[in-house]
């Protein structure tokens, strides 16, 4: 009898000792797997910022001196419009759709959802909303990303509306660029104008309830974003232990409107080189009434960001283009375009995208008529 419970506690010493030992191993696998984690990203996310610093000189060295293609030629610069555009959004896509996901972590944009739907703000938030996307300095398709994590984490779709229609509208490249070639008096009308055109835009896209509107996809990410938090803040999940999850979900976004990106730039890129100026000149001058409508039909198809179209600008005033219509085509190809509707594809519906399209068109139109009238 003494034997067998010797016997019983030297197994049940050897089970316990198996536990531990197992227990122990589980540990240090997870803290290599920790390690491993940390030591990735302290080397993708520095490589990934000076790509996109750098991007700009790796895109003409491989366009201009590598393929040894003309810089002043239409093909020499839609191809390299085409790469510059193409990696630049693909990278901030991964990056903003990952740094959503942080935010996301820490304070569940679910809460501001609610806070915002339930709390009478009025019209702060979309003054907030308009007046951050005048601070980024993004173009219509790379303030995307950003509108699909403000989507995604459910913000009510009017003040989503207002950041997106002001970002690529407004920010501080064009506005310096506005003050040497137009004065002070041009540019803060046209800043102004720009704030309050997302802040407007927004308010009545929102009371339109256009959420039906949005894609399938973009539900079911809603969705599974709200079901992890809700996951996560149950089990008391560390930070940590989070990112894995955050990281592939921000890259699966990246594989799912890779194609929309890229058919979208390429749209861009050959409109870039190949359209010229002397094609918009000659329909917009001063005695035509229909000048400003044309002008912003002309410019929707087109894609370039604000401070390379001020240029463009300035050639236009210069040719006797009225300086209100000018800013109404200038607002029309940074604020809306083909690559930026084939990008919220993903996102939107057509119906949606359309709704959103024929509004800020009508009302940068009259936006024009209210410029060439006071400037």
């Amino acid at each position: 009898m003494k034997t067998a419970n010797q016997l019983s506690k030297h197994q049940d010493s050897l089970k316990c000792a198996t536990t531990i030992n197992n227990s122990a191993q589980t540990i240090m696998k997870e803290h290599k797997k920790r390690r491993r984690l940390v030591i990735s990203i302290s080397l993708v996310l520095p490589t990934l910022i000076l790509l996109y610093h750098y991007l700009p000189l790796l895109v003409n060295y491989m366009t201009f001196d590598l393929f040894e293609l003309n810089s002043e030629s239409h093909l020499g610069k839609a191809i390299n419009f085409f790469f510059y555009d193409t990696v630049k959004i693909l990278i901030l896509l991964f990056l903003i759709s990952s740094l959503m996901g942080v935010i996301n972590a820490y304070f569940p944009v679910d809460r501001l959802r609610i806070y915002l739907t339930t709390k009478k703000m009025y019209g702060l938030e979309y003054f907030l909303a308009s007046f951050f996307g005048a601070i980024t300095p993004f173009c219509s398709c790379s303030s995307i990303p950003l509108f699909i994590g403000f989507v995604k984490g459910g913000i009510p779709l009017g003040v989503t509306f207002a950041y997106l229609i002001t970002s690529p509208l407004v920010n501080e490249v064009a506005v310096a660029m506005f003050i040497g070639l137009f004065g002070l008096k041009a540019t803060l009308i046209y800043s102004v104008s720009g704030i309050l055109l997302g802040m407007v835009g927004g308010f009545i896209l929102g009371k339109l309830k256009l959420d039906k509107y949005l894609s399938d996809w973009v539900r079911e990410v809603q969705k599974n974003a709200i079901q992890i938090n809700e996951e996560w803040t149950d089990e008391k999940t560390p930070f940590i232990d989070r990112l894995p999850s955050i990281i592939r979900e921000g890259w699966d976004i990246v594989k799912k409107v890779l194609l929309y990106v890229i058919i979208g730039i390429a749209i861009g890129a050959a409109m870039h080189g190949y359209v010229p100026e002397n094609f918009f000149t000659e329909f917009l001058s001063a005695d035509k009434w229909y000048a400003v409508p044309l002008a912003v039909i002309l410019a929707v198809p087109m894609y370039a960001n604000a401070a390379g179209i001020v240029p463009v600008i300035q050639v236009f005033v210069a040719k006797g283009v009225p300086l209100g219509t000018a800013i109404a085509f200038m607002m029309a190809v940074v604020g809306l375009s083909l690559p930026e509707a084939t990008l919220l594809k993903k996102v939107m519906k057509w119906k949606l995208i359309g709704i959103f399209f024929g509004t800020i068109s009508l009302f940068i139109i009259i936006l024009g008529y209210i410029f060439n009238l006071i400037l």
